[in-house]
C-alpha cells in the first residue's frame, strides 16, 4: 500500500545538513548502494539470513508476531571487531515496555557477519555519526528483526514512541510481504514538529539523531486477512562510551 505521506529522501549530498537541521535522513536505495557500496546481489546474500529468525521470547503483551536476532561489535573507522555476546539491556527510561530487562537473543549468523558487505555497512555507518558527534570508536547493536501477522497484527514498535539512549539509530528497510501499515513517524524530541511516511524501497535506509528525536512505527496488518505477512529490518544502534548496561 502507498502512504499518503510520500518518503522525505535526501540525497547523499545532503545526508549530514539533514541530520544536523532536522535530526533525521532518508536515503534511496540506489543511494545506499553507492554509499557501502554494495551490489543488489551482496545485500540480497545478506538478507536471506532474515529466514532464519528465532521468535523473541521477551515480549510483555503476550505477543507472536517478531523474530530477531542480536549481536554487538566496536567501530573505529574501517575497523570492526565483533564483541563477545552480550544481552540486550535498555533502561525503563527508553524503553517502559522492556526496559530493565537482561534479553538474551540467538546471535546473528556467522556466515552473515563473515560476508564482506556487512564490515562495510557498519563502517560507513558508522562515518555518518562520526560526522554528527566528532570521530571516535562507536559501541554497536545489530537486530535483525522481522515482524510478521501471525496474530493478525504485528507491532514493529510495541514500546511506542521512543528513544534509544543512542547517538545514532539507523533502521534499513529489507522488504515488506503482504501487508498494509508499518507507517514510520518521527518527531521532535522537545518540540511539536514531526514526519510520517511508509518505507517500501528495500534497502531504503533511515538515520536518527537519537538525542533529537523520537520514533516509532504503526502496526502492520496483512493485506487479506488471514494471510500470513512481514516486515523485514535491519536496525543498528551507534553509542559513543560503552554499550548500554555496562
Amino acid at each position: 500500500m502507498t502512504s499518503e505521506f510520500q518518503p522525505p529522501y535526501v540525497p547523499l549530498s545532503g545526508v549530514s545538513s539533514a541530520l544536523q537541521t532536522g535530526g533525521f535522513a532518508l536515503l534511496h536505495a540506489a543511494d545506499v548502494q553507492r554509499w557501502l557500496p554494495a551490489s543488489p546481489t551482496e545485500l540480497d546474500a545478506l538478507h536471506a539470513g532474515w529466514n532464519d529468525l528465532p521468535p523473541d521470547a521477551y515480549l510483555k503483551d503476550g505477543g507472536r508476531y517478531r523474530r530477531r536476532r542480536h549481536s554487538c561489535f566496536v567501530v573505529d573507522g574501517a575497523e570492526v571487531s565483533a564483541v563477545p555476546h552480550r544481552a540486550h539491556w535498555q533502561p525503563l527510561e527508553y524503553n517502559a515496555l522492556h526496559g530493565g530487562m537482561q534479553r538474551w537473543f540467538e546471535p546473528m549468523q556467522p556466515e552473515l557477519l563473515a560476508l564482506p558487505v556487512w564490515g562495510r555497512l557498519l563502517s560507513q555507518v558508522g562515518e555518518a555519526v562520526s560526522e554528527l558527534r566528532g570521530r571516535q570508536p562507536w559501541f554497536v547493536e545489530a537486530h535483525s528483526f522481522r515482524i510478521d501477522t501471525t496474530d493478525g497484527i504485528g507491532r514493529p514498535t510495541p514500546e511506542g514512541a521512543h528513544r534509544d539512549g543512542v547517538d545514532l539509530v539507523a533502521v534499513f528497510m529489507l522488504g515488506r510481504h503482504r501487508i498494509k501499515g508499518g507507517e514510520s513517524r518521527v518527531f521532535e524530541a522537545d518540540g511539536p514538529n514531526g514526519q510520517r511516511f511508509t518505507l517500501q524501497e528495500p534497502w531504503s535506509l533511515l538515520l536518527l539523531d537519537d538525542q533529537r528525536v523520537i520514533h516509532e512505527t504503526t502496526p502492520i496488518q496483512p493485506v487479506e486477512p488471514g494471510t500470513l505477512g512481514w516486515r523485514d529490518t535491519l536496525v543498528l544502534t551507534y553509542r559513543s562510551g560503552g554499550f548500554q548496561g555496562g
